[in-house]
């Protein structure tokens, strides 16, 4: 735990180291123009996009996700139960690098962040890629259901309701209209849910945005499992949707199969497949504040 707290608290001036080497470096040619606007949002889908909001930009956004649409109508296509939320907000410290914290109600976990932009795309020839780093630890404040039958809090210790990830996020805008995009992520479960599963787990995640108008776009994204941590049967996260622009709100509207809205959940976590019609609506709205 100390070597966490300890790492962490390193990171902070190994990017402002990282920020001045790549200023000197992109700032070679003064004349460089950068691409802007790979995608419209900080969120793909339920991924995160390489976008950071402008300097001293405050973002609050809230991500929801209703339930199996397999239910039929007697649950209104997952309308009426089963609903997932989560309350984030961000801020930018300068353009490139952005703190963040949020509440889930799936498993009552709380998240907190960095996301810092290492490369810029740049116009013409350059660089030809945007790249984002972001490192991001998770806690639950569930209990354990079985402590009174098994006389054993699984969460016995503080540590054990920790969760990390880090993900490296690379993008490329092809044109005014297409945005692709790649993930390889790395997450830590402190603790798993079998003796026999893995505490490290990896996933690439594949997403997409084209845009139809002005002000909306069609997105795709797809998490890959790299490898079988565990002998439990989850299915890889899939998710199609719209963006709508309405000035300084994105809406975003989607189904996914995931339920879950973090990383550790909806990357290796999702119980539900696309082929079984376990698919959910899901929308995500943000606001942007300036201070």
């Amino acid at each position: 735990m100390k070597i966490r707290i300890w790492m962490v608290v390193q990171l902070f001036p190994l990017l402002a180291w990282a920020q001045d080497d790549m200023a000197l470096l992109e700032n070679a040619d003064s004349t460089q123009e950068y691409v802007s606007a790979t995608f419209k949002g900080t969120r793909i889908i339920n991924f995160q996009s390489v976008e950071i909001p402008g300097k001293h930009v405050l973002e609050f956004m809230i991500q929801h996700r209703f339930g199996d649409i397999n239910g039929g109508a007697n649950s209104f296509f997952g309308l009426d139960n089963g609903a997932t939320i989560r309350f984030g907000l961000g801020y930018s410290l300068t353009d490139r690098l952005e703190v963040g914290i949020g509440r889930t109600s799936y498993e009552k976990l709380v998240d907190g962040y960095l996301k810092y932009k290492l490369l810029r795309q740049t116009v013409g020839e350059g660089m030809p890629v945007s790249i984002t780093i972001m490192g991001a630890s998770y806690c639950t404040a569930m209990q354990d259901p079985d402590a009174a039958i098994n006389g054993y809090n699984k969460y016995h210790y503080f540590s054990d309701r920790l969760t990390y990830s880090f993900q490296a996020i690379v993008a490329r805008k092809f044109t005014e209209k297409l945005s692709l995009q790649i993930t390889p992520v790395y997450i830590h479960y402190n603790l798993v849910e079998n003796i026999t599963d893995k505490n490290n787990a990896l996933a690439v995640g594949f997403s997409g945005r084209y845009k139809i108008t002005r002000r909306m776009a069609v997105t795709m994204e797809y998490g890959l499992k790299y490898n079988s941590y565990t002998a439990q049967t989850y299915y890889n996260s899939m998710g199609v949707g719209l963006d709508i622009e309405t000035g300084g709100h994105v809406f975003q509207m989607f189904l996914t199969n995931s339920t879950g809205i973090v990383e550790p959940q909806y990357m290796m976590h999702t119980a539900t497949s696309w082929k079984d019609g376990g698919i959910r609506l899901g929308f995500n709205i943000s606001r942007a504040f300036n201070f």
